[in-house]
């Protein structure tokens, strides 16, 4: 899109300020890992704080932390009583997370637990108000599947990546297998009457499922 870097500063600097913190932990990941656009970045940051701070939830899970980002912003918004689980496939990245938790003087908000998403999950006592998803793309409907009985009425799932740069409406890339995955979800949403959903087409897609 022309301007594009353009509208992303203008709206960067029109939305709520990123916390120094935040900048670091961007930096850092851009620095040091070998695919950072899996950060969430600013603006989406503050989309999931502001959707946070709408839905009010007293339980949140996240399914793929990568360097804590997201976690963080969620967090930012909980109140007093409300926790956020996140779950990390690379324990390698544990130093990362922990460090910009504790900077974000969240480590009472945030538990982190590394591993396979398909173990941990059944493992959790809590329902959830809500969920985000940012995981493996060829697992998406299973993901879902998984959480759906974990996530209260009224409550929501989001979830990340689901426009894929644009390769959902590419004949070429659908082989693939992630987008082969991320299609499958896609039409899995579209068909599930259990639910409501919008395509926010904000970075790369991003859908907020309601639980009916």
């Amino acid at each position: 899109m022309e301007f594009e870097q353009e509208i992303d500063g203008y709206i960067k600097s029109h939305i709520i300020p990123e916390e120094d913190y935040l900048y670091e932990l961007d930096r850092e990941t851009n620095l040091s890992f070998v695919h950072p656009r899996m950060l969430s970045g600013h603006i989406q940051g503050k989309i999931l704080y502001m959707l946070c701070t709408m839905i009010s939830p007293r339980r949140v899970l996240e399914l793929g932390t990568f360097t804590g980002y997201s976690a963080i912003n969620m967090a930012l918004a909980l109140g007093n009583d409300a926790l956020l689980h996140t779950i990390e496939l690379r324990d390698e990245n544990e130093e990362i997370i922990s460090k910009y938790i504790e900077k974000a003087g969240l480590s009472d908000k945030i538990v982190c637990h590394f591993g396979d998403i398909k173990s941990i999950v059944p493992s959790l006592n809590d329902m959830f108000e809500l969920v985000f998803i940012d995981a493996d793309k060829r697992e998406y409907v299973d993901y879902y599947n998984l959480v759906f009985n974990k996530v209260t009425k009224g409550g929501y799932i989001i979830v990340d990546n689901v426009l894929w740069d644009g390769k959902v409406v590419d004949s070429r890339e659908q082989d693939d297998p992630q987008t082969a995955g991320i299609l499958a979800f896609n039409e899995l949403i579209k068909n599930d009457d259990r639910v409501e959903n919008v395509i926010l087409p904000i970075r790369d897609g991003m859908t907020v499922i309601r639980k009916k």
